[in-house]
Formats: structure tokens, C-alpha cells, sequence
């Protein structure tokens, strides 16, 4: 395990064999996996953007860009933003497996490990299933955010 990871909430590893159907490259794998534990931030700023009435007074934290001067077009860009992504991971979850897409997006999104999931949530399926799936998520994620 390589230094760091046991806060990240990581049990698997991070570089498989390239001789695994599901390999991508170590440092790709972590910049996925940070790229999915933005989730809950995205989701909470597409939630606090209406576009209309009560712009955030930090409007600048939550928009990507400040091209437009009207508050409202860049509103909407800042939801498609997020959206966009937040979209991504769940569809990736749903192609990776529909009965645990649930269960997927909880690890990638949020850092469950397979022993919390079976905990609190009672994953229904075996740790080598879950983790073969936790692979094939992020190698499905590769492909699509190229």
C-alpha cells in the first residue's frame, strides 16, 4: 500500500497488472478516483445554483468561467458543469453493474471500502465481485473521460 492510501479509505490497489482486463495506469487511476470523490461537492454546488432569484454571494466559487457578464447565463454554464459530471459518474456506475450501481457510486464517490458497504448498506455480493466491479467502474470511467 502506498503511502497516503489508507486515508484516501483505499483497500485495493492501485496499479493492477497489465495483464488485468481492467488496467489503467497508476497515476490515471488516481486521477479518476479524485475526480469521482468531487461528486458530493458538484452535486451541493449544482443544488445551491437556481440561476434566478439568490445567486450565491461566493458566485465565483461555483462558476468555471467568468467570461459572461450575466449572473444567470453563467449559472446555467456552472450547472451544465456540474451536472455533466455528475451525470458521467452515475451513468458509469449503471454501466459498470445496474443491481450495484448504487453500491459503486457510494465507493467512488464518497471512499466507502467494500467492509463499510457490507456493514451499512449490505452490499449483496462477495468482496472479489465487488472489487472486480470496482475495476471495471474506473477502467469504464477511463474510457469514457478521455
Amino acid at each position: 500500500m502506498e503511502r497516503g492510501e489508507a486515508l484516501m479509505g483505499t483497500t485495493i490497489r492501485p496499479e493492477l497488472s497489465e495483464k488485468n482486463p481492467y488496467w489503467i495506469e497508476k497515476h490515471r487511476y488516481y486521477e479518476l478516483k479524485h475526480f469521482c470523490l468531487q461528486y458530493p461537492i458538484w452535486r451541493k454546488a449544482y443544488s445551491v445554483l437556481d440561476g434566478y432569484a439568490n445567486p450565491p454571494k461566493d458566485l465565483a466559487s461555483f462558476v468555471v468561467t467568468s467570461t459572461l457578464g450575466d449572473p444567470t447565463a453563467k449559472c446555467a454554464m456552472a450547472k451544465t458543469y456540474y451536472s455533466e459530471r455528475t451525470d458521467m459518474v452515475e451513468r458509469v456506475a449503471e454501466q459498470t453493474d445496474r443491481e450495484l450501481a448504487e453500491y459503486i457510486l457510494k465507493a467512488v464517490t464518497e471512499g466507502w471500502s467494500y467492509d463499510i458497504l457490507k456493514a451499512r448498506l449490505e452490499i449483496p455480493c462477495c468482496k472479489d465481485v465487488y472489487y472486480e466491479l470496482y475495476r471495471r467502474f474506473f477502467w469504464l470511467l477511463n474510457k469514457e473521460r478521455k
